[in-house]
């Protein structure tokens, strides 16, 4: 398990992301592939458009779903601005950010309260954590696709590439394929497989 006894993920976006869905998955796959895993999960005020972020621990005897400040080894962002929030208290330099690009702004940003920071402010200030950031053009690549919903299996497949789960890929495309609806089997093969080429070529 690359040297560690747990490996602690967070999937991080908003209401109506698709971020719990993704954290579920990764999950069944840890317990499909014999390992422990257990889920905790925050809300935000909004569930349509407020915060929401997973964590994910897995292991062979997990106890607590809770990960601790500066102990996470990925945390998945769907949205650039709740992977800083997130990212601020969990990320180490050991850490990898799996991070898409496409902004939703928040309903305080929206009337004017607040200032959403550029996407660059938020690369550099990920960085000055000194985690390493990948950009997945998660809701682009849904689109090309075929599918929009597709987004957060965009960010599993990327998650697959990174190759730091404990268990073989095969274990988390097959939980993506059971868990979403079988229409949509297809085009979440093809999102899934397209998240993991946006890896490789960063590598």
């Amino acid at each position: 398990m690359m040297g560690k006894d747990v490996v602690n993920l967070i999937v991080a976006g908003v209401g109506g992301q698709g971020s719990i869905l993704a954290s579920h998955i990764i999950a069944d796959a840890a317990v499909e592939a014999g390992y422990s895993a257990r889920v905790g999960e925050t809300y935000g005020a909004a569930m349509r458009v407020g915060a929401v972020h997973s964590h994910i621990r897995i292991g062979k005897d997990i106890k607590s779903p809770l990960i601790a400040e500066d102990e996470a080894d990925v945390l998945i962002a769907l949205e650039p601005l709740e992977a800083l929030r997130v990212g601020v208290k969990y990320l180490s330099k050991q850490s990898k950010v799996l991070l898409n690009p496409r902004p939703i702004l928040p309903a305080d940003v929206n009337f004017g309260f607040a200032k959403y920071p550029s996407l660059d402010d938020i690369y550099n200030a990920l960085e000055k954590l000194g985690a390493k950031v990948y950009k997945v053009e998660a809701t682009k690549i849904a689109l090309e696709v075929g599918n929009i919903r597709t987004a957060n299996v965009v960010m599993l497949g990327a998650l697959a590439a990174l190759k730091i789960l404990p268990f073989e890929e095969k274990y988390l495309k097959d939980s993506v394929l059971r868990r979403v609806p079988p229409k949509t089997v297809e085009v979440n093969e093809r999102a899934f497989d397209a998240g993991k080429e946006a890896i490789k070529r960063q590598k």
